[in-house]
């Protein structure tokens, strides 16, 4: 009696540690270091389990997700509460389903678009890469996004479909998930820094074990980005910059703490409304833009225009400001891809660096006076 007792406290005592010693590995995680991106966050735990937390992937969202990556040679032996997560993801994933432009860099950038199987409205992708990829079928078109033809979808039976939301009436995605593919969310287009945008490509990269080759890309362009900003601070002067157009009478631009004032701000110009506390935009009457702006030294991202005539048969009001008479009105609007698509929406998020320059240069040409603009060119 006294040795069965002690050999079940031996028992008990050694499955107590056992549990603790497992409960330690599976809760024993580490964060990988974002710099600049504030909308999500990466952990690695020692079973070799990836979460990705998404902390808001609309405006108002009343959840965050927790997504868990398990690598392919262990999803049968690790066991994990599909309750508990709201996508369980086997990696690397080796056919994906993007559904924004913004996307596509990302992936080409990881050396992965060649994993790409589908994407709606395939005309608005300018990159010459992945539109080869279109061209020859390799990618297919999935109709239009917020109606994906989820049919073809499931055909296709991919790994995983990277969707974004602006609100929670996600029926496509519902759809995807109850055909048993994972449907994570990508909320790139919330943050508001232009170097919190670019380090999206590390959600990417860890649906594909390229994180080194994500850390590598990352710290090349927030150095380019660091260096052109460190250059336009030497500049003597700092340019007043109004921006927008009008639609049916409200001019909507920029607020002050959104992605495009802070473009402005680190090529050292004064956004008319700098001091506005909006992270999205703005609406206001083309009167009030007039008071603050009338005397303005550049005009940026008008809208749709690529021409001073085309605003003014939009509308007579702007030829009252003096960068329009001046004639120092700058567009992104007329960057297109060979279907069409406006190349700044695909491109810009991930290549910072690259519009910030384009913004010294309008703003400060004498700080680089052999560089040639990529994105912006002036009004016609």
């Amino acid at each position: 009696m006294k040795h069965s007792l002690l050999f079940l406290l031996v028992v008990f005592s050694f499955s107590c540690k056992l549990e603790k010693k497992e409960a330690a590995i599976e809760t024993h995680h580490t964060s990988k270091e974002l710099l600049f991106a504030k909308g999500f966050t990466i952990e690695k735990q020692d079973s070799g389990v990836t979460l990705i937390t998404l902390k808001s992937p609309w405006p108002g969202a009343e959840k965050a997700f927790t997504y868990a990556l398990v690598p392919k040679e262990k999803i049968r032996e690790i066991k994990l509460n599909k309750k508990a997560y709201d996508a369980i993801v086997a990696v690397p994933i080796e056919k994906v389903i993007v559904t924004s432009t913004t996307h596509v860099p990302a992936l080409e950038s990881l050396g992965v678009a060649n994993k790409l199987v589908g994407f709606p409205d395939t005309r608005y992708i300018s990159s010459e890469e992945t539109r080869a990829l279109v061209e020859t079928g390799k990618i297919l078109e999935l109709g239009v996004n917020g109606a994906l033809n989820t049919e073809m979808v499931i055909a296709l039976q991919p790994d995983l479909v990277v969707g974004y939301s602006l609100n929670s009436e996600n029926n496509n995605y519902e759809t995807i998930q109850a055909a048993q593919i994972p449907v994570v969310y990508n909320g790139d287009w919330m943050e508001e820094s232009p170097l919190g945008k670019a380090e999206w490509i590390k959600f990417f990269a860890a649906f594909f074990d390229k994180e080194k080759e994500a850390d590598h890309y990352f710290l090349e362009v927030a150095t380019a980005y660091q260096e052109a900003k460190a250059l336009a601070k030497t500049a003597t002067n700092k340019p007043q910059v109004i921006s927008g157009a009008i639609y049916k009478d409200i001019w909507y631009l920029p607020g002050g703490k959104s992605w495009a004032a802070q473009f402005i701000s680190d090529a050292s110009a004064n956004y008319i409304y700098h001091d506005n506390e909006e992270s999205g935009s703005l609406s206001l009457s083309w009167e009030s833009v007039l008071e603050k702006g009338q005397s303005a030294d550049f005009w940026i991202s008008p809208a749709q225009f690529t021409s001073h005539n085309a605003m003014l048969e939009n509308s007579p009001h702007y030829q009252q400001f003096d960068a329009f008479k001046k004639r120092q009105v700058y567009s992104f609007a007329g960057t297109v891809g060979s279907t069409g698509g406006v190349i700044y929406y695909e491109l810009a998020p991930n290549r910072p660096d690259v519009v910030l320059k384009d913004l010294i240069h309008i703003f400060h040409p004498e700080l680089l006076p052999n560089y040639t603009p990529y994105f912006f060119k002036p009004l016609k």
